[in-house]
């Protein structure tokens, strides 16, 4: 009898079209479920995927990881051609592996990078409104920079996340928070071991509110005291927002 082994997938999408990561049985348009669609007519087995991130609708990614079981003889490192012909243009795969059964990307000592791009111009680029936020008023990069330095290390990052969460510990450490500017382009590249719902949206909301003179770069500490989301800034549109990359810093058990 064949077999179960498990394939580890690295995943980069454009979120536009979907309706986050996570499986619905309202619709059949999220990430997860085209991957499931597509294992399932490579395979002929019926599956679900494990993602390590359930991004929202609208977010995208470079760098998102996956896991499934599987009896079929595919090489890991075939899976990539192989789902990648059933997949819409939209999802691809840009890498594949077999991994130790026991590994699960969620159970893991990992940091993982995001990036929330900012169009900084006065006139929006219609080329990029899916994959930036359009923010008209000028930002001082240098005082976003001096305010995200106080979201570094560990923190109760209550005031940073959606008030439907349902994490039971809003402490989260933030290894590294840089903000850059690319031409007319402004990147917030947020790394840390864990994100809460909408956390870095609220970070990059909070920080172009500083960034366009709305307090000074010391707001963002009083804003972590205060632990709620009241004293924050908006949540950024979603389409500004990329997952990069993850890092399993134990390393990846091999089969």
């Amino acid at each position: 009898m064949p077999q179960k082994r498990r394939i580890m997938l690295t995943v980069s999408y454009d979120g536009t079209a979907y309706s986050g990561w996570a499986l619905q049985e309202s619709t059949p348009e999220t990430i997860e479920g085209k991957l499931n669609e597509a294992i399932e007519r490579l395979t002929g087995e019926k599956t679900l995927v494990i993602g390590a991130s359930r991004t929202d609708a609208g977010v995208h990614a470079y760098g998102n990881v996956a896991v499934f079981d599987t009896e079929s003889t595919i090489p890991g490192d075939r899976f990539i051609f192989a789902l990648n012909h059933e997949l819409p243009q939209d999802i691809r795969i840009t890498q594949s592996r077999e991994v130790g059964a026991e590994f699960h990307p969620r159970h893991c000592n990992t940091e993982k990078t995001y990036e929330y791009r900012i169009m900084n111009t006065q006139i929006s680029d219609p080329t990029k409104r899916l994959y930036a936020c359009h923010f008209s008023m000028p930002l001082d990069i240098d005082v976003m920079n001096e305010a995200a330095a106080y979201l570094v290390g560990e923190h109760d990052f209550t005031s940073f996340c959606n008030a439907q969460s349902q994490a039971l510990t809003h402490v989260r450490t933030i290894k590294d928070v840089t903000v850059t500017r690319r031409g007319d382009e402004v990147i917030i590249s947020v790394t840390g071991n864990g994100f809460l719902y909408n956390m870095v949206r609220i970070i990059a909301g909070t920080l172009m509110q500083i960034g366009r003179g709305r307090g000074g770069p010391s707001e963002m500490k009083t804003i972590l005291e205060k632990k709620n989301r009241a004293a924050a800034g908006p949540t950024a549109p979603a389409e500004g927002l990329f997952l990069i990359k993850y890092e399993f810093l134990d390393g990846i058990p091999e089969p």
